[in-house]
């Protein structure tokens, strides 16, 4: 009965609304069961571009435009919208409830026309404080008192510098319970699993300590806190207050979330080993979306928004090609990854398109992100499960290789003693070696001491004897010279003398004196005089060429100069015992350090001189010495005809300490350190010996050394 006393006076408000309202509005009938679709096709809005319009403001304007999408999606702006809508209550309820179900928005006023008194019923957003009484639950519900049988113009303002769309629905109190009941239970449902995953995948990587788990759980709490950012849990229940925090949460934690499952990923599937390009690429995403999360903190919000937008859309789709790409080569854990991110990426279109009217507004899309998130994290975890499994394999696989191995090498156990006693043993003689070969590079410095001071002592006597000598020798010509003068005068004296009776007591004293003899014997010790002065200076001049100071200077020198010097040096270990016989043949000047190649004579020399006089005592012992050139090769030869050496003898004779001689009379290196001469010569000593017939070393020099051994020397 009362419907039918209604109709009339719904039928005349209507009229009159369509009378005095600017723009034809089509009103929204309440009936009292709950408009469970949405109401953006009987919409109308208004673009606020300067944000500051008031209700008064919009009312005067009348710029309204008709909406024609279930769910007005208004896009990313820094403009506030105001929409219109009327309702009819026809229903006995007092109370009507409006529900906003979209919660990132951040301002939100809700003004009541009725009768052309406009009320201001509802003030809130999530940059606005927490109004208990008006906003109990994350959603934005309000109740609208429209009496039974009223009628009322409703107008909202929104504004948010994110993405922006208007889901309007009517609901009665009980409608509008259910609705908050049934989404928290979801959401309860949601963090369950979530939360079962995260302590399931942290209790394996305390087990394990496999870094893998570890980075999926820190994916899991940043994804689980972006969903309830983006369902308005976060700013509800975990930091009503903040509302830094709330305008900033859901694009930061969209970009943490974004390289923790790049970071996952990339560890999971071993993404490196197989994509180049992977970090860099990466590298950049990060470093885009982390500048539009920097771009939003410095209050360009809209910019921002859209950045980060554009990087995660960029990275999901590039994380989804990564994994074909690797599930293509044949991975395993790929195919875990492409199946759950495939799952995901399908949930976040469905949702996208439910924005833009491309599928319906209903509970299904308007969960779908967060139902793909959750399939996606049971998906991964089978994945991870199914890496324990492979780990396990790998592990068991290990075990038996091991155990083969063990028992192999159980085995050939005394043939590895064996081989370890024979490496002791080699490396005892090599310690052995090396120990002698320090010794040797002892005495070599010690020698190479002596040399030098042997060197700077010759040369200093050979300078002081020069110089007298130089005057004696000079002074031999004059004076022979004279002393035939005084001959010729002497003579002459005589012969004229020789007749006269008064020189008789002079010739007598002639006759006494002899003084034929005595010019004679003048002449003799003149020229025995020139003779010793020629042969001291010889010996001088064989000090000076062999006591050379620049010994290690490389240089050209002449190698026959060097054999006679060294000879003149030897002098007391020749002279009157050995016999030295030169078959030297014209030679070039040779590249070498002339000290170094005196002193290898030296031993050489003095080896053959001992075995000579060894053999044939003071007499009868020689050394012979030959030079040739033999092509780019100069080949010096030194024979003695001394006692020889048999095999035995002559494979040892270049070791370190290894002597025939009596004790006392060597310490063995001579021939060793002749050998390291001749090899810092790039040359080479040989040897031929014949047991009583003597011995030939034979030193092979090159005329000119070649770059590579001069560089390495």
């Amino acid at each position: 009965m009362k419907r039918w006393v209604l109709l009339p006076l719904v039928l005349w408000s209507s009229t009159l609304s369509a009378s005095t309202a600017v723009q034809p509005v089509d009103p929204i009938h309440f009936t009292g069961e709950g408009i469970s679709a949405p109401l953006g096709e009987k919409l109308w809005i208004l673009e606020d571009t300067s944000a500051t319009m008031d209700i008064r403001d919009v009312l005067a304007s009348g710029r309204f435009e008709h909406s024609h999408s279930s769910v007005p999606n208004l896009g990313i702006s820094r403009s506030a919208f105001w929409i219109k809508a009327v309702v009819i209550n026809t229903s006995p309820q007092e109370r009507v409830v409006l529900l906003v179900d979209h919660p990132e928005i951040e301002e939100l006023d809700i003004y009541l026309d009725m009768g052309g008194r406009i009320e201001h019923i509802a003030h809130g957003g999530h940059l606005r404080p927490l109004n208990p009484d008006i906003q109990n639950s994350p959603s934005f519900s309000f109740v609208l008192p429209i009496p039974y049988g009223g009628m009322a113009d409703i107008y909202i303002r929104a504004q948010s510098h994110k993405q922006l769309q208007m889901p309007l629905f009517l609901q009665n109190d009980r409608g509008s319970s259910d609705l908050k009941l049934n989404r928290n239970l979801f959401l309860g449902g949601y963090i369950g699993i979530m939360l079962v995953m995260l302590l399931y995948n942290l209790f394996i990587y305390f087990s394990i300590r496999e870094r893998n788990y570890l980075f999926y759980v820190f994916y899991l709490i940043t994804v689980c806190i972006t969903q309830l950012s983006f369902t308005g849990y976060s700013a509800f229940y975990l930091w009503p207050d903040s509302y830094w925090i709330i305008q900033h949460s859901s694009t930061s934690f969209t970009v943490i979330t974004m390289i923790f499952a790049a970071e996952f990923m990339q560890r999971f599937i071993h993404v490196n080993e197989h994509i180049r390009n992977f970090k860099w690429v990466k590298s950049i995403i990060y470093a885009v979306a982390i500048s539009g999360a920097a771009i939003c903190f410095f209050g360009f919000a809209v910019e921002g928004y859209m950045v980060i937008q554009l990087t995660s859309a960029v990275m999901a789709f590039y994380m989804l090609y990564i994994s074909i790409a690797l599930t293509r080569m044949g991975q395993r854990q790929a195919r875990y990854f492409l199946v759950a991110w495939s799952v995901f990426v399908t949930g976040i279109l469905i949702f996208v398109a439910k924005d833009w009217g491309l599928l319906p507004y209903n509970d299904a899309t308007k969960h779908m992100m967060a139902i793909g998130s959750a399939v996606e994290v049971v998906l991964i975890s089978f994945g991870l499960a199914d890496k324990i499994n492979v780990l396990r394999r790998e592990k068991e696989q290990s075990q038996a290789e091991a155990l083969r191995m063990a028992r192999e090498n159980e085995r050939f156990i005394r043939d590895q003693n064996v081989v370890l006693e024979r490496k002791v043993t080699e490396r005892t003689q090599a310690l052995q070696e090396s120990n002698d070969h320090l010794k040797q590079t002892q005495s070599q410095l010690v020698s190479a001491e002596k040399m030098a001071s042997l060197g700077q002592l010759t040369a200093g006597i050979a300078h002081e004897i020069n110089n007298p000598l130089n005057f004696i020798s000079s002074n031999i010509p004059p004076l022979k010279r004279d002393l035939q003068d005084l001959k010729v005068v002497l003579d002459a004296y005589r012969a004229a003398s020789k007749d006269d009776p008064g020189m008789a007591d002079v010739h007598a004293l002639e006759e006494r004196i002899g003084v034929d003899f005595t010019v004679k014997e003048v002449q003799e010790i003149l020229g025995c005089m020139e003779n010793g002065a020629a042969r001291t200076s010889e010996i001088i001049r064989g000090l000076r060429t062999f006591s050379r100071l620049d010994e290690d200077d490389l240089k050209e020198a002449d190698i026959n100069d060097g054999l006679r010097s060294t000879v003149v040096v030897l002098g007391p270990q020749f002279r009157d015992m050995v016999d030295v016989e030169y078959d030297l043949a014209e030679l070039p000047r040779v590249e070498c350090y002339p000290g170094k190649l005196n002193q290898l004579f030296m031993n050489l020399l003095n080896n053959a001189a001992h075995a000579a006089k060894q053999r044939h005592g003071n007499t009868g012992g020689i050394v012979g010495i030959t030079s040739r050139l033999e092509g780019e090769t100069v080949r010096v030869s030194i024979t003695d005809n001394g006692m020889g050496m048999d095999e035995n003898v002559q494979a040892r004779l270049f070791e370190p300490f290894f002597t025939t001689k009596n004790v006392g009379e060597g310490t063995g290196l001579g021939l060793s350190i002749a050998q390291g001469i001749a090899q810092k010569h790039q040359g080479s000593i040989t040897l031929e010996s014949v047991v009583g017939q003597g011995t030939t070393f034979t030193l092979t020099l090159p005329v000119r050394r070649s770059a590579d051994y001069a560089k390495s020397a």
